[in-house]
């Protein structure tokens, strides 16, 4: 049963990753549901955001990589998100070296968790089967789970395919590759099946998670209502978008070498490209859907979480066009 939060005092929420794609997001849901935020930032003075709070944030300076920076930010902490995640280097050459890093930050943060008395982690890792030779960047994400279970702490984990939001890596490469070409000839991995999600069903979960004792300690995979590959996922971009498409896929185009494709069409850098191509060799599908009894939310199509994210564009191609868009009723979105 979930907690009711206008019964009882909403704790004090450590939120890593605050500026980044999902904890920007989740911070300001956090603060709609009322909970107080505790924000982690390597930098207090480059942290900003878009739209005031209704709670002003705490703001506290510190370092995953640097134990001793973590101690103040779980002073009286009860529950933490991390939500901190390397990705891959700017270049492709740089892009296993955020591994060590990731487990380096994964194990100082669960001693320091331990040593604090933190009594919940939620962690919002990779979709993907172990035995199935998994990408770096996959495994990787799978390893930080391991270590952050590995502590006193209740460790919840959830696990997504791609999640589709306006600046998220996965839809940023779909959006520029289908609004910048007519005739797309693709590597083999845009056929690999996955389970995207819509960014506002992953902060249904997340936030979800604070208010249901009973997904603490457990691991959960989560997903939209659509299984498909990223060729579909372009397609029904441009169906939404109401542009004509031609998608072939080459069976000898290297991970490397679209990669650098990949990056020349978008703005994502090379090395976050290479390790999301590295890991589309994998199928990313939920094994079991526990989650959904647990906390119901209404799942978003994939044509609707194009939508969302094109309605928060305010630059880059299919901006401007966003009006073009149809929520999922057969209205115009205005």
């Amino acid at each position: 049963m979930p907690v009711n939060p206008e019964k009882s005092e909403k704790p004090e929420i450590l939120l890593t990753g605050a500026t980044g794609f999902i904890g920007k997001r989740l911070l300001y849901r956090l603060d709609e549901k009322g909970y107080r935020v505790r924000c982690l930032v390597r930098s207090s003075e480059r942290f900003s955001l878009p739209v005031p709070l209704n709670h002003e944030p705490e703001i506290v300076s510190g370092d995953l990589l640097e134990p001793e920076s973590l101690k103040h930010a779980m002073e009286g902490i009860s529950t933490a998100y991390y939500l901190v995640h390397s990705m891959g280097g700017k270049s492709h050459g740089k892009h296993l070296e955020f591994e060590e890093r990731d487990r380096k930050a994964a194990r100082n943060f669960i001693t320091c968790a331990d040593n604090a008395g933190l009594r919940r982690i939620i962690y919002l890792g990779g979709l993907g089967d172990a035995s199935d030779h998994l990408s770096h960047h996959l495994a990787s994400r799978q390893e930080v789970g391991r270590i952050l279970s590995s502590g006193r702490c209740e460790t919840t984990t959830l696990r997504a395919a791609v999640i589709i939001g306006a600046g998220g890596a996965g839809f940023e490469i779909i959006r520029y590759l289908v609004e910048r070409l007519p005739v797309m000839l693709c590597p083999r991995w845009v056929y690999t099946m996955s389970q995207p999600i819509a960014v506002e069903n992953v902060l249904d979960y997340l936030s979800g998670c604070l208010e249901y004792p009973e997904t603490a300690g457990q691991t959960f995979d989560i997903g939209g209502p659509e299984i498909l590959g990223y060729a579909d996922m372009m397609r029904i971009y441009a169906k939404t978008r109401g542009l004509k498409r031609t998608i072939a896929g080459i069976p000898f185009f290297s991970t490397t070498l679209s990669s650098y494709w990949v990056n020349l069409i978008t703005p994502v850098p090379a090395g976050i490209v290479f390790a999301l191509a590295e890991g589309l060799k994998n199928q990313a599908i939920c094994r079991e859907n526990r989650i959904r009894e647990i906390i119901p939310i209404a799942l978003i199509s994939m044509d609707q979480a194009i939508c969302n994210a094109l309605a928060e564009e305010t630059s880059g191609p299919g901006a401007i066009s966003r009006q073009a868009c149809f929520l999922s009723d057969g209205r115009k979105n205005s």
